[in-house]
């Protein structure tokens, strides 16, 4: 019951996300992909998600331990965090922190965490940037120039 539960709070929440991405103007100035086409894909995503857990839901879920949920916790944090930093300190940086934080909560192995969310944070910059044309700035435009 309670996949189904899940399923249907998350097609509902799908749902509204993605119209609330219909409603995104179009400003003059825009990147290539325009500011609808990713909260329609994740949303779409999403709503794949929520149907298949209404449609097919486990028979017996198992709960995870607490210290997951506070593992969640702290990377939702972390995220939101993320967030706020992007215009300010750029792409590099916020991303590579970002990503060896979250990368730390998964398997706590330092070196390895700074190592993933460094090239994590470089590759998707180049993706970003020269593959899809996105206006990102690797660095702060204070240190640009």
């Amino acid at each position: 019951m309670s996949d189904r539960i899940v399923g249907l709070l998350t097609l509902v929440v799908a749902l509204a996300f993605f119209a609330s991405a219909t409603q995104l103007e179009m400003p003059f100035f825009s990147d290539p992909l325009g500011p609808k086409l990713f909260p329609m894909l994740v949303s779409g995503v999403a709503m794949i998600a929520g149907t298949m857990m209404l449609l097919n839901p486990d028979a017996e879920p198992e709960w995870p331990v607490f210290s997951t949920f506070i593992k969640l916790f702290i990377t939702s944090i972390i995220l939101i965090i993320y967030a706020y930093t992007l215009k300010p300190f750029g792409f590099i940086f916020p991303t590579a922190v970002a990503s060896a934080a979250i990368s730390f909560q998964i398997k706590p192995n330092l070196t390895k965490s700074i190592i993933i969310g460094t090239c994590l944070s470089v590759i998707l910059f180049l993706i970003f940037k020269f593959a899809l044309g996105l206006g990102l700035f690797a660095f702060p435009k204070a240190l640009i120039g």
